[in-house]
């Protein structure tokens, strides 16, 4: 017996991992690198943005609060057709992040909130020990737009009415 299939594989996911230093340098080589790879993979460039500043924010906080000396921190991407999917790992899964509202003249203290401004979804997972991964995720497919009122021709303004 011999049977054809018509079976169409996904497309594949794209990855990306790096480990970078614990250092504010390191941070930033993750925005630039972030940046780089998303370009070549011809991302919208409003996704880009948006993944850029995520990266920098979770990369900051991973070098601030996630730091352990002689320890890297780990930057991960997973592109598949519906979702851009970042991770970025430390070594203080003892230490996790909490959204605060900043203090008024505080000069940091709003990095969670421009991850929730910028990603469509986000969280932390544990593990393995003593690790933890703050993931963030953006949609890479527009949204539907919103049900509204047909009309039946190329002009504005409601049906029926001229102007």
């Amino acid at each position: 017996m011999n049977q054809e299939s018509s079976t169409q594989l996904p497309a594949p996911a794209r990855h990306f991992s790096v480990l970078l230093s614990s250092t504010p340098r390191g941070a930033r080589l993750a925005r630039i690198l972030a940046v780089s790879w998303l370009r070549d993979w011809h991302l919208a460039p409003g996704v880009i943005d948006a993944a850029e500043h995520v990266v920098a924010e979770l990369a900051s906080n991973a070098v601030t609060h996630g730091r352990h000396p002689g320890r890297n921190f780990r930057l991960a991407f997973r592109a598949t057709r519906d979702a851009l999917h970042i991770e970025v790992t430390d070594t203080r899964g003892d230490d996790l992040p909490r959204r605060r509202p900043p203090s008024p003249g505080a000069e940091s203290g709003r990095g969670l909130i421009l991850v929730e401004a910028f990603a469509d979804r986000w969280g932390v997972s544990l593990g393995p020990v003593p690790r933890k991964t703050v993931w963030a995720e953006i949609d890479l497919l527009p949204p539907h737009p919103p049900a509204g009122p047909e009309h039946g021709g190329p002009c504005s303004g409601p049906a029926g009415h001229l102007l």
